[in-house]
């Protein structure tokens, strides 16, 4: 049996399902299209590898579960039925406050699907709206339009699901500052709880990277993009949402609890084609094609990778994670994950980025300033092989 380093089963669940109805420009995740693909025979899958896991790591009461994509919402209302079942099968002891979130396209959600979700147990949808201009959607390749993001919600909210947070992105080819102030506008508008606002990256095998390389994406220019996220910080914390990680903004109290549990560095089962877990400093992969994985699970868990963290690297992982967040990270907290003092394990970066003016200390805490922020990437490079040093 695999508990964590505390000793306690991780309380948070990820759960990949890796079909879309097409492929977004800009994606680089595990996922497929729909078409033609053994959707049942995936899920069966996914139920064996929850019996397996949950003989190998006996999970407690689980606080957290995240259904991510791929686009989860394209399972038919009967096929979600047997998944979540599926789920409360395998993760029976749910916190009387869980937070289960499944991630939505808008236009992928009509209320009979949404129905079926709510009596599964979800709780909290997140739709990948990433903005409210149709012809930037179409440029990134999105299936949806304006119209299906307020449809819906609608429907959401007519199922009793108002725990909701939307997507959005910046510095997207032919993207003007003006069109993310109004695509921030009409997402305020809709009065969510919570929104997550990301930077376009061009990764690598996709649509977006060939043409790049072609250059013959129209993307932002630097100040520009840096404008853009100066408005939506300032637009976001103007309308009483709370800038609690790098990317997101909520109302108090309605952050996501699944996703401070990666940026706390704490333990997580993952769980379907190509997914990460981590548990008892143990990280795993999964194997990433839909057959392959079907195949895999009938003889074993569907590892691709599994290996040990040094307590160096999870140290490292503590501080560039935890950096995210604007809390920051505590002494109190590096002592109870690690035995000792963060001050004297990071004297070096921290004071290096205390004196440029890009953390910020109070009491035994750290976290990036205002200034910090604009250069996060910097800042967590610094703890980045800041070890080997010592």
């Amino acid at each position: 049996m695999n508990t964590t380093n505390n000793g306690r089963p991780p309380e948070a669940v990820y759960i990949h399902i890796p079909f879309c109805t097409n492929k977004c420009f800009y994606c680089d995740f595990n996922s497929y299209v729909l078409k033609d693909q053994p959707v049942m025979d995936y899920l069966y899958a996914l139920d064996r590898e929850m019996e397996m896991t949950v003989k190998h790591t006996p999970p407690g009461v689980i606080k957290t579960i995240f259904v991510g994509g791929g686009t989860p919402t394209v399972l038919k209302p009967d096929e979600m039925a047997y998944f979540l079942q599926s789920v409360r099968r395998h993760f029976p002891q749910w916190d009387e406050n869980i937070e289960f979130s499944m991630e939505a396209n808008p236009g992928t959600t009509d209320i009979d699907k949404l129905r079926v979700m709510k009596e599964g147990g979800v709780n909290r949808v997140s739709f990948g709206v990433q903005a409210f201009q149709n012809e930037l959607l179409s440029g990134i390749g999105r299936i949806h339009d304006v119209n299906d993001v307020y449809r819906s919600l609608e429907n959401a909210r007519a199922v009793g699901l108002d725990n909701l947070s939307l997507d959005l992105m910046f510095g997207l080819p032919n993207q003007t500052v003006d069109m993310l102030r109004e695509s921030i506008t009409k997402a305020l508008e809709l009065d969510l709880p919570h929104y997550s606002i990301y930077s376009l990256k061009v990764e690598e095998n996709t649509l977006f990277h060939t043409l790049f390389n072609k250059n013959k994406l129209p993307l932002p220019n630097e100040e520009d993009e840096l404008a853009m996220y100066l408005l939506l910080m300032s637009t976001m914390e103007a309308a009483g949402y709370t800038q609690y990680e790098i990317s997101n903004f909520a109302k108090p109290g309605l952050e996501s609890r699944h996703n401070i549990t990666y940026w706390r560095n704490e333990d997580y089962y993952g769980l379907g084609a190509g997914a990460h877990g981590y548990v008892g400093r143990q990280r795993h992969m999964n194997i990433k094609g839909v057959n392959p994985y079907i195949e895999a699970s009938r003889s074993g868990l569907p590892r691709l990778d599994s290996f040990e963290i040094s307590e160096q690297e999870a140290m490292e992982d503590f501080m560039m994670v935890g950096l995210r967040m604007r809390e920051g990270v505590s002494d109190a907290d590096f002592r109870s994950q690690f035995g000792k003092p963060l001050e004297e394990v990071f004297a070096g970066p921290l004071h290096k980025m205390l004196k440029a003016g890009l953390l910020e200390q109070t009491g035994d805490t750290y976290r990036l300033s205002k200034q910090g922020i604009l250069f996060g990437n910097d800042v967590f490079g610094e703890f980045v092989g800041a070890l080997t040093e010592v």
